[in-house]
């Protein structure tokens, strides 16, 4: 019995051990799980190897076509073999494109992870800075400062209102306007009297001051001849 005992005890502590072993490793794999980006950047390697094989399958497709349509009526046996290869190609062919499918659905969905982690850090920083200044602000101060504020500037247009008000006395505009209006209208009516005051101007033509040049030579004509009559008269 008590062998037995031992024999049991002694097995079931390697279970113990081997338990924690499993849960270590798993912890160690969990620390060492791959960045999203490494993750990505395995996918477009995937994809990329994914799309060359697509291509070579699509050559062997059409190479087969080209054995089948060769041996159609030669060798029958060789063009059912062709076309049987065709087929297997092209479920292949079609497997990677639902794996390429999977492969891309589960890249997109890891960067969009990505770039939402990000965004999210960024606005983790931003609503970290944006706090830390809002600790520094007193919104008793803010409500003291605009009051001072609105004070201030009504204090700024009273000292802009009286500087701006005239000296002196104060007269109505319009009352000045239309007592220069009369003065006008009297000024008129009295160069209007002074206008029918004037002589009649004649109608007729007025004779000439300055004699003309026939009238000239008469007059000196005549007092030749008066002179030649004195002179005879004197002798």
């Amino acid at each position: 019995m008590f062998k037995v005992s031992s024999s049991s005890s002694s097995s079931s502590r390697p279970s113990s051990g081997s338990s924690s072993g499993s849960s270590s490793r798993s912890k160690h794999r969990s620390r060492s799980s791959p960045s999203p980006q490494e993750a990505i950047n395995r996918l477009r390697e995937t994809e990329a190897m994914l799309t060359k094989k697509q291509e070579y399958l699509e050559s062997r497709i059409q190479q087969e076509i080209m054995i089948a349509k060769k041996n159609g009526t030669k060798n029958k046996r060789a063009a059912l073999q062709a076309l049987k290869r065709k087929k297997r190609f092209e479920q292949q062919l079609t497997q990677i494109d639902g794996t390429l499918s999977t492969i891309e659905f589960q890249r997109e969905a890891l960067e969009n992870a990505t770039t939402n982690t990000e965004v999210l850090k960024n606005m983790g920083y931003a609503a970290k800075a944006i706090k830390g200044i809002h600790q520094n602000i007193d919104l008793d101060k803010i409500d003291s400062l605009m009051q001072d504020i609105t004070e201030q500037q009504e204090v700024a247009q009273e000292i802009s209102d009286a500087i701006s008000k005239p000296f002196g006395d104060q007269f109505d505009e319009d009352e000045l306007l239309a007592e220069l209006a009369e003065l006008e209208q009297e000024e008129l009516e009295e160069s209007m009297k002074n206008m029918g005051r004037l002589p009649s101007v004649p109608t007729t033509k007025l004779p000439s001051t300055r004699p003309s040049h026939r009238a000239t030579s008469k007059k000196r004509v005549e007092d030749d001849h008066d002179m030649k009559r004195l002179a005879a008269w004197a002798s």
